[in-house]
């Protein structure tokens, strides 16, 4: 798993460079919420800053929006124990989720977008530069499958990206890490895991639904994740149908010239 988050770190460019003071360390925020993949990403990221690979101070951070039954103390807790600086915050999300949403919807996309406001909010008063999220490989494709099914395009969760407002980043380290790999290790690092589902609004979901197809494959063919993954990774635009990728109107038989890399696939981790 450390090896697999710091190959994505290198390889799209995690670190912020400050040229004019290159002894400068960006400031992440880690965003935890007591999930499997969450204590998965703060344990790597402390140990790559502990082995000297990653240049930047961390600030964990978990923000408790309100549903019912969430256990308050459990982060807390833990984060104290561990000697980890971290920031607990509480919003009342939750109650607006309840209102606006009409009943017999899931909460999880107006839900996402609050949260994700608030952890932007939060960067911004640390002085942090990015807002790192566990996204592990599977999130990648599933949310790949979800656009593809559902909302006719070709797009999933990137690595890097930058926000709308344009002054953060909002990393996935583990982009390359199995979800496998994250739940053995949160299993055998005994973590007090909160569940997903207190809201109660989890049944039905397309990710789920597009998860069942993606086990039924890989039962049938191991391995298919991460061919599938690499897939994403070894893109050809002129091999799709999007002209604004590709300049199909201007291609000539003397003007063809095929890009190195998209003759040479990446390497299968």
């Amino acid at each position: 798993i450390v090896q697999h988050a710091r190959e994505a770190v290198e390889q799209y460019g995690m670190v912020e460079r400050d040229p004019a003071n290159p002894e400068a360390r960006p400031r992440w925020l880690i965003c935890l919420s007591g999930g499997k993949d969450s204590y998965t990403l703060l344990a790597v990221l402390h140990e790559l800053q502990w082995r000297g690979l990653l240049p930047v101070d961390l600030l964990a951070c978990n923000l408790d929006q309100g549903q019912p039954g969430f256990p308050a103390t459990v982060l807390p807790e833990f984060l104290q124990r561990m000697g980890v600086p971290h920031r607990i915050e509480y919003q009342d999300t939750y109650s607006i989720v309840v209102d606006k949403v009409p009943a017999g919807r899931t909460y999880c996309a107006l839900c996402s977008r609050l949260r994700r406001g608030n952890l932007y909010r939060i960067a911004r008063e640390e002085g942090c530069s990015a807002v790192v999220l566990g996204h592990h490989r599977d999130d990648i494709l599933e949310t790949f499958f979800m656009n593809l099914f559902h909302g006719g395009r070709l797009a999933t969760m990137p690595p890097k990206l930058v926000n709308e407002e344009g002054d953060l980043f909002v990393l996935r380290p583990l982009a390359h890490v199995a979800e496998d790999d994250c739940e053995r290790f949160a299993r055998a690092m005994n973590y007090p895991i909160i569940p997903c589902d207190l809201c109660g609004s989890q049944d039905g979901l397309q990710r789920q639904q597009v998860k069942q197809i993606l086990d039924g494959w890989e039962k049938n063919s191991p391995g298919r994740r991460q061919v599938m993954f690499r897939a994403l990774m070894n893109a050809r635009p002129s091999h799709l149908l999007d002209p604004a990728l590709f300049d199909f109107a201007g291609l000539t038989r003397e003007s063809v010239k095929f890009d190195q890399a998209e003759t040479v696939p990446p390497r299968l981790r």
